[in-house]
């Protein structure tokens, strides 16, 4: 296996095209979970993807929760703001899923509340909502690898 990247109901194509690149670039895998603000098969998302979108391993998801369902026992770290534990302070294992919410409301609190333990912050100035969604992906994606030794890249 290798390291997953999730977006649970994302809202804006650019943003996962920008992840997808990123995940192309690192080998990781991308999973999308349902419902999401746009269809994957629109322009822009392919446009933002650039000529990436072959090189990325996709796995769709119905809904969240059949997405924690099926990892619920595996590796995972969501990232959001309602938590203490900074991103910098847990060990990313070559097979963790880093579990990012939607643009506008991040992460369901019935998810928070169930993987507390799991939960991860990117550190900001009080009174931000939120850093862009594709690059609170790529600090948390980079930091991961940064522990593992950047496993095949160079």
């Amino acid at each position: 296996m290798t390291l997953s990247i999730v977006l649970v109901e994302p809202e804006i194509p650019q943003n996962t095209g920008n992840i997808a690149r990123t995940c192309a670039c690192v080998g990781a895998t991308l999973h999308l979970v349902e419902p999401m603000g746009f269809r994957p098969t629109e322009r822009n998302l392919r446009r933002a993807g650039c000529d990436y979108w072959s090189d990325v391993d996709i796995v769709r998801w119905s809904c969240a929760e059949a997405f924690f369902d099926a990892h619920g026992q595996d590796e995972l770290h969501l990232f959001t703001g309602n938590c203490n534990r900074l991103y910098t302070e847990v060990s990313y294992g070559p097979d963790a899923f880093l579990v990012f919410g939607r643009e506008s409301r991040g992460l369901d609190p019935q998810w928070l509340d169930r993987f507390a333990s799991s939960c991860v912050r990117i550190p900001m100035r009080e009174g931000q909502r939120s850093l862009n969604l594709s690059n609170a992906v790529a600090i948390g994606v980079y930091e991961a690898l940064r522990q593992q030794g950047f496993p095949g890249l160079y």
